[in-house]
Formats: structure tokens, C-alpha cells, sequence
């Protein structure tokens, strides 16, 4: 594709003599600009995307993928049955929740209640995997699971006991007053989630409905999934079967907060390659001086018989080669920092005494990351687009330098 002589004339105008000093700084900002526009870009679309993929897993690992609510009718017993028979392979656990006030010594805390059927709650990969302290089977009547911060915060262990003050009343000779019980705890679950584990705390279902002053009849249905990917056909199924029903799907919970974290990142990704674009137009003004500058020599090189196809060759292929090597350095830098972006974090954190990716604002434990070979190929793309266009037009100004004008004063 391209000649020896080509190839040497790029070499050239990679180097460029001491008293081109000047052009050399445009192509070092050239290449920096670039490698930087790349490797940002890739390393926030990691995050990015390793944000969207931790609390889609944490949100549906701690949450029901469809949940079933009474509307105009309750659910009945029969009901459940019916679903439970029709989808053998289906989780189906009774629920029913309901905000409260914790207290311990001058701590208190609202939180959501959280009932659960007991002898169903084995069943949930969520209890499974993220119950740090204490035991399942010691959940039954009278006893109490509480997030890990949670407990923390009320400075509380397995085995201690809290009130929970209930927003329903009690009559009493004084007049209504809050009803107020003692729970002991029977486990702590970590989720991952800041939120999750500092708001939430599970019941017994039948401690649940004595608590609100509920029945029975005021119970909702949460079905988990093999695979969430599958809610909205579940959901339609269902919603079919009894149209006096709330049922919604994790998607339908949570859309607006997905939908936003895709428009941050499309927003992220256009603001970012203006990094590239004005990297590029670097070197657009390096080649157009750079080709002022070897004005001469381009005339004597078109009086020796080069082609003026050759020489546009030349000159295109060294702006090419600073784009190119700038992307791919910046892939690998990108992708490297990506890896190990945690370590990074607390690296800093620790030096400088920075609190980087708080949890209470991000709900994440730790900054999360996921190298997408799709987004790196499209941002490797579309840098390489840029500096094509960005060497390309500066070269063909090459085509309108005439020899004879050139050498007149020479």
C-alpha cells in the first residue's frame, strides 16, 4: 500500500529537525490528546457499565422479579394454589410489608418491614448467599433479620433484642397510642447494596400482619425467576388470569432508574469524544504547518517525479500513525486502569485521605467495573474515523503546491 519512499518520507516528518520544535509539541499534544480522549472513554463506559450490571444482579437478587397486589379483591388462598400448582418451577412466597420505627436505647430508625413467609425463605437465593451472621432456622415467630449497617448503626449483634414501633395504634385508658413490640435478632444479611442494608428489615409474615393489625386477606405475592429476563411474559400471563390484580415486573419498578443510567452513560459517551475531535483538529493544524514548512522540499520531490498521490500518501500517513498509536495505547491504558479501578480507588482514598465512590450515594460497596469488548471496538473505531478525516484534508492540500511557483525565489 505504501512505497519505501513513502515510508521514508513519513519517517521524516516524524522527526522533525531543532528549529521544528514547535511541530513536535503539536504532535506530543496530538498523541496525548488522543490516548487520554481513548482511554477515558473506555474506562467510564467500564464503569459505567459495571454499575448498570452490579445493581441490576443486587436489586433483582434482593428483590421479587413479579409481584402480585391486591386491587378491587384480595388474594385468595385459593388463588395462590392455582399459581403455584400451574408454575411448578416458579418461586411463590406470600408477603406483606409495612413501615416501622426501630429503636434501641436513644438510637431510632424508620425502616421498611419487610414479612416473609418463614418456611419459604430457604428457597431465596438472596437469604442464601448474603446472610453474614446467624442462622435461617432460627427465623420464626418473634424474631428478626436486619441489614448489616443497619446494625451497625443500632450497635446491635445476633441475639439482641429491639423494639419496633408500628404505625398503627393501640387503645389504651390514656388514648391511642403506637403499638410497640420486642423482636429478637435472629440474622444479619449483607446485600451489597448501602441502601438495602441500612432501610430493610424482614418479619415473620404472621409477625407482620399481627403488627399492622393486618389479615390474611391483606397479603401480596412475589414470584422469583430462573431467568429475569422473562418477567414481562410471566407478568402478562398472570395479569390475565385475574385482572384485579397489581402485577408488575421488576422492569416496571425500576424503569425510570435504569432509563436514566442509560441516558448518563449515551450523555458520557458524546460529551468524552470531544476529547478525540479536538485531539484531532491538533493534528490537523500540525500537518497544515508541517506542510507550510516543507513547502520546497515538496517541489523538489514533485520536480524529481514523485507523484503528487505519493506525497499526499506521505503526509497522510503521518498524522495516521500519531492517531493510531495514540488509540492503541489508549485502549491499553483504558482497559489496564479499568481492571484494576478498585485498587486504584482505595489507593487514593488512602493517600490523600479522599472519600472516592461514598456508599450512601452510589449504594455500591465498591466501585464496580466491566470491560465491554463491544465499546472498546466502537471507541477504537471511531478514534481511528477521526484521525483519518483529521490527516486526511490537511494532506490533499499538498495537490495545489505548484514547483515552479515553489522554487521561484530559491
Amino acid at each position: 500500500m505504501f512505497t519505501t519512499v513513502e515510508k521514508l518520507i513519513t519517517a521524516r516528518n516524524l522527526r522533525p529537525k531543532k528549529k521544528e520544535g514547535f511541530l513536535k509539541v503539536i504532535s506530543i499534544f496530538s498523541f496525548l490528546g488522543i490516548m487520554l480522549g481513548v482511554a477515558t472513554l473506555i474506562i467510564v463506559m467500564s464503569v459505567m457499565n459495571g454499575f448498570r450490571t452490579e445493581l441490576t444482579e443486587k436489586i433483582l437478587g434482593f428483590n421479587s422479579h413479579i409481584t402480585i397486589k391486591p386491587y378491587s379483591t384480595n388474594i385468595s388462598e385459593e388463588f395462590y394454589y392455582k399459581l403455584q400448582e400451574e408454575y411448578k418451577s416458579l418461586k411463590i412466597i406470600k408477603t406483606h410489608n409495612g413501615e416501622a420505627v426501630v429503636m434501641r436505647n436513644d438510637s431510632a430508625k424508620g425502616v421498611l418491614i419487610r414479612g416473609i413467609d418463614s418456611e419459604k425463605i430457604e428457597e431465596i437465593d438472596f437469604f442464601k448467599k448474603n446472610i453474614i451472621d446467624g442462622e435461617l432456622s432460627g427465623f420464626v415467630d418473634g424474631t428478626i433479620i436486619l441489614g448489616k449497617h443497619l446494625a451497625i448503626e443500632l450497635g446491635v449483634v445476633v441475639g439482641d433484642k429491639i423494639n419496633i414501633m408500628s404505625s398503627s395504634s393501640v387503645s389504651t385508658p390514656l388514648g391511642a397510642i403506637p403499638k410497640q413490640s420486642s423482636y429478637k435478632i435472629a440474622a444479619v444479611f449483607s446485600s451489597g447494596l448501602y441502601e438495602f442494608d441500612r432501610n430493610v428489615a424482614f418479619f415473620n409474615l404472621e409477625d407482620s400482619l399481627s403488627f399492622f393489625e393486618k389479615t390474611v386477606d391483606d397479603i401480596s405475592l412475589e414470584i422469583f425467576l430462573k431467568n429475569p429476563l422473562n418477567a414481562e411474559k410471566y407478568k402478562k400471563e398472570i395479569q390475565n388470569k385475574n385482572s384485579n390484580f397489581y402485577v408488575n415486573s421488576w422492569s416496571d419498578l425500576n424503569k425510570s432508574f435504569f432509563s436514566a443510567l442509560k441516558v448518563e452513560r449515551n450523555v458520557m459517551f458524546l460529551i468524552l469524544t470531544l476529547i478525540i475531535i479536538v485531539a484531532a483538529f491538533n493534528i490537523i493544524s500540525g500537518l497544515t504547518i508541517l506542510i507550510k514548512n516543507k513547502t520546497k522540499e515538496i517541489a523538489i520531490l514533485k520536480s524529481l517525479g514523485l507523484s503528487k498521490k505519493s506525497i499526499v500518501k506521505s503526509f497522510f500517513l503521518t498524522g495516521f500513525l500519531i492517531g493510531f498509536l495514540a488509540t492503541v495505547v489508549g485502549v491499553i491504558f483504558g482497559v489496564i486502569f479499568s481492571i484494576y479501578i478498585e485498587e486504584i480507588r482505595q489507593f487514593l482514598s488512602l493517600t490523600f485521605n479522599l472519600q472516592i465512590f461514598p456508599e450512601d450515594v452510589y449504594f455500591l460497596n465498591e466501585m464496580p467495573s466491566e470491560i465491554s469488548p463491544e465499546s472498546i471496538l466502537s471507541i477504537s473505531i471511531f478514534s481511528i474515523l477521526v484521525t483519518i478525516l483529521a490527516s486526511l484534508f490537511p494532506s490533499l492540500a499538498v495537490t495545489k503546491i505548484e514547483p515552479i511557483k515553489a522554487l521561484k525565489y530559491e
